[in-house]
């Protein structure tokens, strides 16, 4: 049985907000520093897997989508300050 076309949903909001914000708001920031950041708010996100994005169209509105797009921001934005912290230390 093959397991990889399942996915957690909240990985690409993850991935699609750091290349889009936060690497311009840290261009200090190595490829590591990114990838942490990405780990780090992922674990503090809810599981949601999904075997194709387009299902979670038909199972979303528009309302539910724009609050897990904001908490995932909220979240990665904390992360990414979290792992700046603790890079200087």
């Amino acid at each position: 049985m093959d397991f990889a076309s399942l996915t957690n949903f909240h990985e690409r909001l993850v991935f699609d907000y750091i290349a889009s914000d936060l690497l311009d708001r840290y261009p200090e920031q190595d490829e590591d520093f990114f990838l942490d950041v990405a780990c780090y708010a992922l674990n503090r996100l809810p599981g949601r897997y999904i075997r194709h994005e387009i299902d979670m169209v038909y199972f979303l509105g528009e309302e539910e989508r724009a609050e897990i797009e904001d908490r995932v921001t909220r979240v990665v934005d904390d992360a990414a300050a979290f792992i700046q912290e603790r890079s200087r230390e």
